[in-house]
């Protein structure tokens, strides 16, 4: 075990900062959880108590008490993880997102809106870029593009003459007859 770290002693903006921290509603969990640690330790709690407390191991009480004492607040933050690079590169982040604002029918496909197994297919076959449905609707968050909700059949006509186009409903449909209302 590592020796016993207190945290260093709090200036007055650090106190504030971190008391608004450990209240805060909007903030992550484990930085408000990190916060908490920092004060606790700032009262004189011991990292077992800490932790007991606070449901976290004593390893974790110490690794971020010694982090605040090295770096300040910005030692609270967490860092990047390590892991698997991105696959997909900056042209093939461009591919996809270009292919999603061109109109199908301008590339010659038989339909003319895309959906995302669409543009999955055509990405794949013939862009040659293997993406999946998660990856692109990322990819589109991360641009700040939606998808753009399609009309449906419960909505304005595109054709305004429909209804004396398609003429009559059916003989079987019952005609409704209205009532006089009664006020007895």
């Amino acid at each position: 075990m590592r020796a016993f770290v207190r945290v260093r002693s709090l200036t007055a903006e650090e106190l504030t900062t971190l008391q608004k921290m450990a209240r805060s509603r909007t903030l992550c969990a484990g930085r408000v959880k990190r916060a908490h640690i920092v004060l606790m330790s700032n009262q004189g709690y011991t990292h077992q108590e800490i932790a007991e407390k606070l449901g976290v191991s004593y390893h974790t009480s110490c690794r971020w008490v010694g982090r605040f004492n090295e770096l300040g607040l910005p030692g609270l933050e967490e860092l990047g993880r390590p892991g698997r690079p991105h696959v997909y590169s900056e042209a093939n982040i461009g591919d996809v997102i270009q292919t999603a604002l061109t109109k199908p029918d301008d590339l010659g496909l038989p339909f003319g809106s895309w959906t995302l197994d669409r543009l999955v297919t055509y990405l794949t076959e013939v862009k040659g870029i293997p993406i999946r449905r998660s990856r692109i609707s990322e990819i589109f968050r991360n641009e700040g593009l939606r998808w753009r909700q399609h009309e449906g059949w419960m909505g304005v006509r595109v054709d305004p003459d429909f209804g004396q186009k398609r003429g009559l409903s059916k003989a079987s449909t019952p005609v409704r007859q209205t009532t006089a209302s009664s006020s007895a």
